[in-house]
């Protein structure tokens, strides 16, 4: 990704004001080597997969053949894995595991989760991306991560950079967190800007967007105000919540969403989905995807 692809002035008219930080000078284009993150080696992987015992062990290999991850798997989880589990709610669920201390065994079981529930997507933090999309190969299961994450408080540049750099890896949809604080200041061009520039490198590499509002945080006017800027951004979805902050999905503002950007755009409930009655209130509102770590739960129930 070059500097110019995440100027704000390639998107819309740029006003050095509005950022003390931003210098064209800080860019040093001798030190800085765009291929040093994006090399197309690393997209040459090689996955050996094989079994004994009772155990499937599967190896990914990089275009040098070193070993970059290593999953083992029982026959029993192998076996419920190609089971065909019937659940009227598993294409509406983000299988989520947004955690700090979330482990690599938790997101490699995430994954065989969202492979054995035929979930819409796994949802996880940005260092994950690369192992999710090898273990969620030809899985039909798209791998979604966040951008911004849980505060939205970052530079538009920072965010469009870690959105891409997650496409990169193999994400296919990004949940990104607007800038609560310059909507709740009433700066809405800067808060349009922030969107409009994830949302164009985003779809510049044909993912997905959702802009996370955080409903709980925000007055009606101010959660109509932010869903009418997403939708003109030419955002895919909005959604609730980060489900880090002070509440997460209500019935009541998906409800208003729905009814603010139409049936244009998609509308994705979040945070404090753990049951079954819940998340069918919530499709029931107006939602059509559902940001959830009960998945499996909710399936069951």
């Amino acid at each position: 990704m070059k500097k110019d692809d995440i100027e704000l002035n390639k998107h819309m008219d740029w006003d050095q004001d509005d950022s003390e930080d931003w210098n064209e000078e800080d860019w040093d284009d001798e030190e800085w080597d765009d291929e040093d993150l994006f090399d197309d080696d690393d997209d040459d992987m090689d996955v050996v997969v094989d079994s004994a015992e009772g155990l499937q062990v599967a190896t990914t290999f990089d275009s040098e053949g070193n070993v970059i991850d290593v999953s083992v798997t029982s026959e029993e989880d192998i076996e419920n894995i190609d089971e065909d589990i019937e659940c009227p709610l598993n294409s509406f669920i983000d299988h989520t595991l947004l955690k700090a201390d979330a482990t690599v065994e938790q997101i490699t079981k995430l994954c065989q989760e969202a492979r054995e529930y035929k979930f819409a997507s796994v949802c996880v933090n940005s260092c994950w991306v690369r192992l999710c999309s090898e273990l969620l190969r030809g899985s039909g299961v798209a791998v979604c991560t966040v951008v911004g994450f849980p505060l939205g408080a970052m530079i538009p540049e920072a965010k469009a950079f870690e959105a891409e750099a997650a496409i990169e890896n193999g994400a296919t949809e990004i949940d990104m967190v607007i800038n609560i604080g310059a909507l709740k200041s009433g700066d809405y061009r800067m808060v349009a800007k922030d969107i409009q520039v994830v949302c164009d490198a985003v779809h510049e590499h044909g993912a997905l967007l959702k802009v996370i509002i955080e409903a709980c945080l925000l007055t009606k006017e101010e959660k109509v105000i932010a869903c009418l800027l997403a939708k003109n951004a030419g955002a895919d979805y909005v959604k609730t919540s980060t489900g880090f902050s002070t509440g997460g999905a209500t019935v009541e503002d998906v409800a208003l969403m729905r009814k603010v950007v139409g049936e244009e755009m998609g509308v994705k409930a979040a945070g404090g989905i753990r049951d079954k009655e819940t998340a069918e209130a919530m499709l029931d509102a107006g939602a059509d995807r559902l940001g959830a770590s009960a998945g499996v739960q909710i399936c069951k129930e």
